[in-house]
């Protein structure tokens, strides 16, 4: 059944069975059962011409069920706090829901006090620094299916070659945080670094984000050092904990 909904996304919004079949190489007539139990469950529905299927609300509804009840925002709201006053720049929030980073919270330094926006933004997992150092931490298979669904110029230097991406998260894994060069908008820079769950599974991550004229060759190493101590307090909160521990 999973392997029926992943072959969804943005781009394959609405499937035929043989469409199924081809992606998943499971034979026709298992595709045609689970397709109809996936129905009857409400996780797909079928187009108004019957011969194609899209993602169903009760989805939607679990997705956002599990939103409301993620750990993460709750034990994320210290850390959060924590790095806009040390640095005096944004602070993001964000979830990895398998091709982009979902942006769950927001904290913007404005006149010295807290300006706390929650949000659903989405941005690409290549593009980001959240992104990047959640994708950094993915199984390869989910890497090269970044890689398959393609890649959009957003600035002069967004990463836009699968090459490019293998090797901007070997990097990332090695440092233990991630870059955005003005890879998103070409006004700002980010340093972001990774969250794990209680099973140590990186899920989400957090960033320091602005101006790119204050993220300089000797502020950087500063921003992400500070990035990295309350993303490992983060995961610490949520039960993770290091196998040196």
């Amino acid at each position: 059944m999973l392997a029926v909904l992943d072959c969804f996304s943005r781009d394959d919004r609405s499937l035929s069975v043989l469409d199924i079949t081809k992606r998943t190489k499971l034979p026709r007539t298992t595709v045609h059962r689970i397709v109809g139990s996936l129905k009857t469950l409400g996780l797909i529905d079928q187009d108004r011409d019957r011969e194609k299927y899209r993602l169903g609300l009760k989805l939607f509804e679990l997705g956002n069920t599990v939103l409301a009840n993620m750990n993460v925002q709750r034990e994320a709201s210290e850390s959060i706090a924590t790095l806009v006053n040390k640095t005096g720049q944004s602070v993001h929030l964000g979830v990895f829901d398998g091709f982009e980073i979902v942006m769950v919270e927001r904290a913007d330094a404005k006149v010295g006090q807290l300006n706390r926006v929650v949000t659903l933004e989405s941005a690409a997992a290549y593009c980001s620094a959240t992104g990047k150092a959640a994708l950094a931490f993915q199984p390869r298979s989910v890497v090269d299916r970044i890689i398959r669904h393609g890649f959009t110029a957003m600035t002069p230097n967004t990463i836009t070659s699968g090459e490019q991406l293998v090797k901007e998260l070997e990097l990332i894994r090695s440092r233990g945080y991630s870059i955005d060069d003005a890879e998103y908008e070409e006004w700002r820079r980010c340093a972001a670094a990774p969250i794990r769950n209680a099973t140590g599974r990186v899920f989400a991550a957090i960033s320091v984000t602005g101006k790119k004229e204050q993220f300089t060759e000797e502020t950087i190493p500063h921003f992400a050092s500070l990035v990295m101590e309350q993303a490992d307090k983060i995961s610490r909160r949520l039960g993770y904990e290091r196998e040196s521990d």
